[in-house]
Order: C-alpha cells, then sequence, then structure tokens
C-alpha cells in the first residue's frame, strides 16, 4: 500500500494516479509491493532528519529509509516539497516531472539501484526517465 502524509502546506492532488503508477514502477521491477510511506515537508524539516539520522548537515530533496524484506519493498521516502520546486527550476524542468522523478527515485532505491558512482547514477538516470513515462492520468 501506498500511503501520502503531510508534513507541510503541499498536497499531491490526484493520490490515486500517483499510487496506481507507483503500483505500477513496483510491478515493472519484479517486486512485490509492501507499505510505502511518502512523507512531503519542507527543507527544515528534511534537513533535521539528514542531520539526526544520517549525519549529513545538507539540504536534499529526498531521504528514504529502507524497510525491505525479501522482494516486498517497505519504507519511509520523506520528500522536500521545496527542493523539488528548486531543482524543477534548476534543471529547467516543470515541477510535476520533477516529483515524479523523485518518487520514483525512491521506489528505484528500495529496488536495489545505487547513485554513488557515475556509472550506478547514469542507470538511476535512465531508470527514473523510463517510470517517468509511465505515468498516465486519464484526462
Amino acid at each position: 500500500m501506498i500511503n501520502f502524509n503531510y508534513e507541510t502546506d503541499f498536497t499531491l492532488g490526484d493520490e490515486q494516479a500517483f499510487s496506481d503508477w507507483l503500483s505500477a514502477v513496483i510491478v515493472s521491477e519484479n517486486k512485490n509491493e509492501g507499505e510505502i510511506n511518502y512523507i512531503f515537508c519542507d527543507d527544515e524539516y528534511l534537513h533535521k532528519i539528514n542531520v539526526e539520522y544520517l549525519d549529513h548537515d545538507t539540504l536534499t530533496d529526498i531521504i528514504s529509509f529502507d524497510y525491505t524484506v525479501g522482494n516486498e519493498l517497505n519504507g519511509d521516502i520523506f520528500v522536500s516539497v521545496e527542493r523539488v520546486a528548486d531543482n524543477a527550476k534548476d534543471f529547467n524542468v516543470s515541477f510535476a516531472d520533477e516529483l515524479k522523478r523523485v518518487l520514483s527515485h525512491g521506489i528505484l532505491h528500495y529496488c536495489g539501484y545505487k547513485d554513488k558512482s557515475d556509472e550506478d547514477a547514469q542507470l538511476m538516470r535512465a531508470k527514473e526517465e523510463e517510470k517517468m513515462k509511465m505515468f498516465h492520468v486519464e484526462q
């Protein structure tokens, strides 16, 4: 089950469309969906988590805590809406596209993809692009 939680003045909009898409992303990686919680927050909230739990004194767009068991994906994914908005401007993409990139990024980490080396980061970006194309909303 995909859950969306809000610790800031942001709402996702069509939660069902995002939930369906993220479930499809999980299936496309031959994984099973457990319980995944997205927590939308601001920079201050995520910075505090970054310092307290990861000992990183930096701003970031996403922090994921992976509780995956075997092939079943479980975890908590914290997303700074402020950072996503800033990154969208920096990369000259829409907020919606950058948000989809970040949401899929957390799932891809749970699937075993890394992004620390240049080679791993390149594969992660390609996977993000692939998964973003899977998002469809009926008009």
